[in-house]
């Protein structure tokens, strides 16, 4: 791997993990402060809610300007976010802020690897990045747990700034005002991430043609015939891992009592199996035999459903590790396939930014229901149900379009299918 690549991967690690930490810190700043269950939900599509709005622009702000500097002023607004959930602010709106933050970053982050990588390396790349990304899930919601736990706040909330008040009185507001220090870091490694080669391409400021571009380049992902296959998976599989996280720590309260400190270190367990089956995957896997993952996303579903027997943390942990596995091996190959046909069909940078907008407007889709769903007495058990017959059923239908499309368009899959064997190797 080139240098630069290392750069970015910290650049990502610090940004994400302050990202996750404060997802804890806010589940817990409204759980304190007497909020209805469905606004902790509600969290998770607030923090899509501007990779959707923002779709058409992102990509193609990320195509114009070095990507290093799109991601430095990206994680400079996730601080801006950071900070008014500090003073005030309420926490949905606060963290819709870390998501715009977010939105812009993503197109950055992940088209910056086309743009220094060969197509030879992306599965790795992508298991790098993938890896580290869920490593600071990982560690991000174990920190988050650990600054609101009793223990952590109380040596926060005793640091004291002569002559300065900031009225930080609450463990939660002690957690969020020490992981600003995390943004810096990775602001710290985002002006050191290296310009490459590729040439800048132009920036339209007419909103209408940014938007008519998008929904070009949305058509034409969706129209290639190993592109949507892609398509469709990661954005399911992102749809509803994101929702997941919240999932977890509710069905860690219901099944086994777990407050927010205990209930965060199962959704690390979870990512810790998703980090291992993404090392194994970028290792194994090679780009044109990405497709032969699909049976796992059926397999993924009906895991999920067995959450509901499970009240035992002893079985739940490796259970939970299982989970994470088979989703990691499952994500890494199409995302690389997926970027792959994009970086083909359109740009880096657009290409992502087609791929933010599926799979966070299926998160923000499907956090919609579940929060409306709490709100009307939906349990944690009832959502589980919920969330795995749809990733089952799903990503059978899934399977079935792409053995169609092997038949029906045989020719031009197969011509696909070879572009992606010679630039894999």
């Amino acid at each position: 791997m080139k240098k630069g690549f290392f750069t970015i991967m910290s650049a990502q690690f610090f940004s994400s993990l302050a990202d996750n930490a404060l997802f804890v810190a806010a589940v817990e700043l409204l759980r304190t402060s007497g909020a209805d269950e469905w606004q902790r939900a509600a969290l998770v599509p607030m923090f899509a809610l501007f990779y959707v709005i923002l779709a058409p622009f992102v990509g193609a702000f990320a195509d114009a300007v070095p990507k290093g500097k799109v991601m430095f002023f990206s994680n400079s607004i996730k601080v801006v976010g950071c900070l008014m959930m500090l003073f005030g602010t309420h926490p949905l709106l606060s963290y819709a802020i870390v998501g715009l933050g977010a939105a812009a970053y993503s197109p950055a982050k992940y088209g910056i690897l086309t743009e220094l990588l060969p197509p030879s390396q992306l599965v790795k790349a992508n298991g790098w990045i993938e890896g580290l990304t869920i490593a600071s899930i990982i560690l991000g919601v174990l920190l988050g747990g650990q600054l609101v736990g009793p223990h952590a706040s109380q040596w926060l909330l005793g640091v004291d700034l002569p002559g300065v008040d900031l009225g930080i009185d609450s463990p939660a507001e002690a957690a969020i005002a020490s992981l600003v220090s995390l943004y810096v870091i990775a602001a710290v490694f985002n002006l050191r991430i290296p310009r490459t080669d590729a040439p800048l391409q132009f920036l339209s400021l007419q909103p209408l043609t940014l938007i008519n571009d998008f929904r070009h380049c949305n058509a034409r992902l969706w129209e290639d015939k190993l592109g949507q296959i892609s398509l469709a998976t990661t954005t399911l599989f992102w749809g509803v891992s994101g929702n997941l996280r919240y999932i977890v720590l509710a069905w860690a309260a219901a099944a086994l009592g777990y407050g927010t400190t205990q209930a965060s270190s199962l959704v690390g367990v979870v990512a810790v199996g998703t980090a291992v089956g993404a090392v194994v995957a970028s290792v194994a896997m090679k780009l044109d035999r990405a497709t032969s993952v699909i049976p796992l996303g059926i397999m993924m579903g009906l895991l999920v459903i067995v959450m509901n027997v499970i009240s035992n943390v002893w079985v739940a942990a490796p259970f939970l590790i299982l989970l994470g596995g088979v989703g990691g091996y499952l994500v890494v190959p199409m995302n690389a396939l997926l970027q792959h046909r994009g970086h083909n069909l359109m740009g880096a940078g657009r290409s992502i930014a087609v791929q933010n907008f599926n799979e966070q407007a299926c998160i923000l889709a499907l956090g919609a229901l579940y929060s409306g769903l709490t709100k009307v007495g939906l349990s944690a058990f009832g959502a589980i149900t919920i969330f795995g017959l749809l990733v089952a059923g799903t990503m059978w239908l899934i399977r079935r379009w792409h053995q169609n499309n092997t038949v029906v368009h045989k020719a031009e899959v197969d011509r696909l299918l070879q572009l992606a064997r010679d630039e894999g190797h």
